[in-house]
């Protein structure tokens, strides 16, 4: 309700504010800028479920975090953004509550620190890319499913995450683990914020994503730079950096959300108004085609009226499945399934090759179009993220990409803003009241508040990646004075820092919006606590797209459908690298009254 008065304000500021059919109502990125109360939704959405749940890094050096506590080189240190969600001493006493209010002061949105809010990752990593109602089903429930991402399946989280959130609450937010026998794995998880800060900000440098993590998932991502270290990776967020933020993406990256929004996902609603339909299907095909289209500048075609299957997108779904499998089974164990080519890894293979066919294709016929095509090589066509690090190559500005990095860095794309994007797979699915034609300005989406703190408290719940790790290059101490050894595993739970009274309050498993926002302006937490969008040097580049992307999804909608879930249906965590549904979300949509009739 106060995500929906926010947009009809925002409208009524027009000149002619009833004289706009609805149908054609388009926001435009100013409008969508004041959505300062949206935004604060979306964080909440965010902090309470991020996409990304967890992460780890390995220490290249022993090493010492600043409360003291010790860790080797070449352990596994954890952090759990969904966890730090939930802590009291991080989020206050109503960490578990969805309040957007908490991210607005004086009726500003108030970001967090990013070692807080780790939805976009922090420090060197941060994230390069941030007249109907909808019901949910009556009876439908809602719960976590892990894979790269967050999404939902039954059962998983039910009874893996509490004993872990658990465990991390008993510990004060720090433990000591060692795999199986043989398994070769050791190392500490952690929903400690002052640790997250060291490991992805104060000794970046001795805190890289590892041999075990780059091993695993080499044969997907190959050297892009979701999976890249070092100097490999400093050169590609440079480039990715400096294209992402230009005014020439920005305005293309914009025209590419409402182009989707208005004229595929609008009249895929449209169509299904009154029937069933599974809304996380709509909104995971709504990411893909807006991903290819803003990476690769080509249209994947999965948002069609009739929901088609394309294989590029299954296979990607798969691949993404059968790599997270690898980091469950024993590295003795997956090596020889992957040269017998048998279980998962059977699956790996053949998805890899789909996926990889298709950028090896794109990569080569973009080469070829814009080398023959002078107005393309002067960047006067296509401004996709692909065609502008093709053109700088062969403007000489940047040599570095090889074919095969393209590829890998188109993957890595996807996965970049996906991360982003599935954000709103768990937001929308609380929000999905918005509108169809209205087009929200900047400025709009801006003002929208409390679906931003909304967003932010899904997240923080329910983030799409629900832990995370790295692999110290040599032995540490974390500032408890924790001790790491080199080689160790870190391991950080976002999920369970959701979840933790010590640092989100004793309402820490709450959906409280109203804990991003202060004073009416939306309150970021630190991105160390808050990890949705990871922290230090790895933070989300595209951070601030993605709240864009998700406001004007948001908005749209909202204005004009109601969802219900079906009666019944059973939403469930499902494994895989990101936290989704594993079936679905199966909702029928009404119309709303049309605002303009209202007013």
């Amino acid at each position: 309700t106060l995500i929906l008065q926010e947009i009809h304000n925002i409208i009524r500021q027009r000149e002619k504010p009833y004289k706009e059919n609805q149908e054609n109502i388009v926001f435009t990125e100013d409008e969508l800028k004041k959505m300062t109360y949206l935004q604060a939704a979306i964080s909440e959405s965010l902090r309470l479920y991020p996409p990304v749940s967890f992460d780890h890094k390995e220490p290249k050096e022993d090493d010492v975090f600043p409360d003291g506590t010790p860790i080797k080189k070449g352990a596994r240190v954890v952090y759990y953004m969904y966890g730090m969600a939930r802590m009291e001493s991080l989020w206050g006493k109503d960490c578990c509550e969805f309040r957007p209010e908490r991210w607005i002061k004086d009726g500003e949105f108030m970001s967090e620190s990013q070692f807080k809010y780790t939805v976009f990752n922090a420090g060197p990593r941060l994230c390069v890319g941030k007249k109907y109602k909808i019901k949910v089903v009556e009876g439908h429930k809602v719960t976590p499913k892990i894979n790269t991402t967050l999404y939902m399946k039954y059962g998983l989280l039910v009874t893996m995450e509490p004993r872990l959130n658990n465990a991390l609450i008993k510990c004060g937010g720090t433990f000591y683990y060692r795999g199986i026998w043989m398994g070769g794995t050791f190392g500490i998880v952690t929903s400690d914020p002052i640790k997250i800060e060291y490991m992805l900000k104060t000794n970046f440098k001795n805190f890289p994503k590892g041999t075990a993590y780059k091993e695993r998932l080499y044969d997907f991502l190959g050297d892009g730079i979701f999976n890249a270290d070092d100097e490999l990776w400093r050169i590609q967020r440079r480039v990715a950096n400096s294209e992402m933020h230009s005014t020439r993406f920005s305005q293309f990256s914009m025209d590419s959300i409402k182009t989707l929004v208005h004229d595929k996902l609008l009249k895929v609603l449209e169509a299904k108004k009154g029937g069933v339909i599974d809304l996380q299907d709509v909104l995971l095909r709504f990411t893909f085609d807006n991903t290819c289209a803003v990476a690769f500048g080509v249209d994947s075609g999965c948002l069609e009226v009739d929901l088609p299957e394309t294989p590029f997108a299954m296979a990607f779904e798969k691949v993404t499945f059968a790599s997270l499998m690898r980091f469950f089974v024993p590295r003795f164990l997956w090596k020889p399934m992957k040269f017998f080519r048998v279980g998962f890894e059977k699956t790996l293979h053949e998805g890899v090759k789909i996926v990889h066919d298709f950028s090896e294709k794109t990569v080569k016929e973009r080469k070829m179009e814009l080398l023959y095509n002078k107005k393309g090589i002067n960047g006067t066509s296509r401004c996709d993220l692909l065609s502008r690090l093709i053109i700088m190559e062969q403007d000489k500005q940047e040599v570095f990409f090889t074919d095969k990095l393209l590829q890998d860095f188109c993957i890595i794309e996807i996965l970049i803003l996906e991360e982003i994007h599935n954000i709103l797979r768990q937001r929308n699915k609380l929000y999905k009241e918005n509108q169809e034609s209205i087009v929200f300005t900047e400025d709009e989406l801006n003002k929208m508040t409390y679906l931003q703190a909304a967003i932010s408290e899904s997240l923080r719940l329910y983030p799409p990646v629900s832990f995370d790790h790295k692999q110290p290059k040599e032995d540490d101490v974390f500032p408890d004075g924790t001790q790491i050894e080199k080689g160790a595993r870190v391991i950080y739970c976002m999920y369970a820092m959701a979840r933790m009274e010590s640092l989100w309050g004793k309402d820490c498993c709450e959906f409280r919006p109203e804990r991003w926002i202060k004073d009416g302006e939306f309150m970021s937490e630190s991105q160390f606590k808050y990890t949705v969008f990871n922290a230090g040097p790895r933070l989300c580049v595209g951070k601030k797209f993605a709240y864009m992307q998700m406001k004007m999804v948001v908005a749209s909608i909202l204005l004009r459908y109601t969802i219900k879930v079906v009666e019944g249906h059973k939403v469930t965590p499902k494994i895989n690298t990101t936290l989704y549904m594993k079936h679905g979300l199966l909702v029928t949509i009404e119309p709303r009254p049309k605002f303009l009739d209202l007013c």
